[in-house]
């Protein structure tokens, strides 16, 4: 799963420009990669025990992440995506829960958090909170109702 979120990944970055076709396949595979992401956002808060460092469903969501940042930095898909009910709401939720999470103990979450060894450094949770933020700012991006639900 993370290999095709990886190729699905860099078809998105590509710069050709998209065909109409391509759109209305990228628009649906929106919709269901958004259903998977809040269906599994939950499962990243794992990685705040060492023992999950490598579950495989917070993995997903973190290429899922990915890929939703780049679906909304596509003026395209970046309407479609800021009207779906549920995404920045859950985006938003999934942030102040890592936030709680890094605050609880110390965790690749934790804002303080010491990077000690290049294990750590490499961990594929670093930076979840980040991309959060910029999934939640494309969100907002020239649209009032979801810059006043925030």
């Amino acid at each position: 799963r993370v290999t095709l979120l990886d190729l699905i990944l860099a078809k998105l970055s590509e710069k050709n420009p998209v065909t109409s076709e391509e759109t209305v396949v990228f628009l649906r595979l929106a919709d269901f990669l958004v259903g998977c992401f809040q269906e599994k956002c939950q499962a990243v808060l794992k990685l705040t025990s060492a023992a999950d460092a490598e579950d495989e469903e917070a993995l997903v969501t973190i290429r899922l992440l990915d890929v939703l940042c780049e679906m909304t930095s596509n003026n395209g898909q970046l309407e479609h995506l800021q009207v779906l009910p549920g995404l920045l709401e859950t985006a938003v939720d999934t942030l102040k829960l890592t936030h709680f999470a890094g605050k609880q103990t110390v965790n690749v979450f934790t804002a303080t958090h010491a990077m000690t060894g290049q294990e750590e450094i490499s961990h594929p949770a670093v930076g979840f909170k980040s991309h959060l933020i910029r999934l939640i700012g494309n969100l907002c991006y020239k649209n009032k109702e979801n810059q006043d639900k925030v």
